[in-house]
């Protein structure tokens, strides 16, 4: 029988929605388990993409995309989908009209962009996406999976070159970017990400294991991403000797071109300004109240009064994507290597963005 598109969204059902990201997930597990041995067009498909998207984008390792995929399968387990939706079910089951959203991705880390397509469609609206060129390789083979899986969902997935005939719009970018989106985006209802960054509280008594965890929240896409950390705040007196041990773990950086010659750029350039810095020849760290680094660099300050320092943080929120640590100096602080591993609810920013697409009139 044939529907009408208006008659099609009737079928739609929040169940629906879930079963089919539910589904998604199921298949992204399988294609990482049959890496060896792909079993169907979408698995031959995946992992082709997963060794080409380095050619366009060289942090784009396929160790990495593997990341992000593992990453995007965590947040479509039916567990995590329905504690996620679970208070927005009200505004679910209202038969609201379908708006069109507007997307700017991303291209920092691999397919950056899902968790907005994920919250656009799940909200029941239809999704314009501009992706970055610097990531445009691997999520269109995700939504041709989803659409092989439920066609109608599917359907409401576009990739466009621009973003106008929309009304509504999340976009992500540099703060340079950010004001322009402002700007050309005014009339519409919006939310603009700008540049975030990670810290991480130490006390000093972190286990080998805490801090080779830490590594992973340092080093986990290369340090690209919001969630990564760049700053580290220590007690008074701290002993870097345990940190750098940990970090050994992780000189297999070095024999990725891009990370290295950013290392021995920023040595030379700190040389040059007499800066001071301590270097194990993979990662420089120096004393500096910014919380924000360029890949190879992390900063650190130390602090003496726990109190001091959650003011400090509070002053930086609108810079801070999160916080990690033990919990013992920072309430809410993300537990030492999940900071790259974050729920389907912990939204960018802060910023409830299931709430604002129900919230679309």
């Amino acid at each position: 029988m044939q529907h009408t598109p208006e008659q099609q969204d009737t079928f739609l059902d929040t169940t629906a929605r879930i079963n089919a990201f539910v589904a998604l997930g199921e298949r992204i597990n399988q294609a990482l388990a049959h890496e060896a041995n792909p079993q169907s067009p979408f698995e031959e498909a995946l992992h082709t993409a997963i060794t080409r998207a380095q050619h366009f984008n060289a942090w784009f390792t396929p160790h990495q995309v593997k990341l992000a995929l593992q990453g995007i399968a965590h947040m479509l387990q039916p567990a995590q989908l329905q504690q996620w939706l679970a208070p927005y079910m009200p505004a679910l089951e209202e038969n609201k009209e379908a708006k069109t959203v507007g997307v700017v991705m991303a291209g920092n880390i691999p397919m950056v962009g899902f968790h907005d397509l994920l919250c656009v469609l799940m909200a029941g609206h239809t999704l314009h996406a501009r992706q970055s060129t610097s990531d445009n390789v691997l999520l269109p083979l995700l939504v041709q999976a989803l659409t092989d899986i439920n066609p109608t969902l599917g359907a409401r997935i576009s990739f466009v070159e621009r973003i106008n005939e929309v009304e509504a719009v999340i976009a992500t970018g540099s703060n340079n970017t950010a004001r322009y989106f402002e700007f050309y985006f005014r009339s519409k209802p919006h939310i603009i990400r700008m540049n975030r960054t990670a810290v991480a509280v130490l006390t000093g008594h972190e286990t080998h294991e805490q801090l080779v965890a830490l590594g992973h929240d340092l080093f986990t896409y290369f340090g690209l991403g919001c969630r990564n950390v760049s700053k580290l705040y220590v007690p008074e007196g701290y002993d870097f000797n345990p940190f750098w041990n940990a970090m050994q773990t992780f000189d297999w950086l070095l024999t990725h071109n891009k990370y290295a010659n950013n290392h021995d750029y920023y040595s030379a350039l700190l040389l040059l300004k007499r800066v001071p810095f301590l270097s194990n020849n993979m990662l420089i760290i120096k004393e500096d109240a910014d919380i924000s680094t360029p890949v190879a660099v992390l900063n650190y300050s130390y602090y003496t009064d726990k109190e001091a320092l959650a003011a400090e943080l509070s002053t930086l929120q609108d810079r801070i994507q999160c916080v990690v640590g033990d919990g013992g100096v920072v309430a809410g602080a993300v537990p030492f290597g999940r900071a790259q591993q974050p729920d389907v609810w912990d939204y960018a920013d802060g910023v409830d963005t299931m709430a604002f697409l129900l919230g679309l009139e």
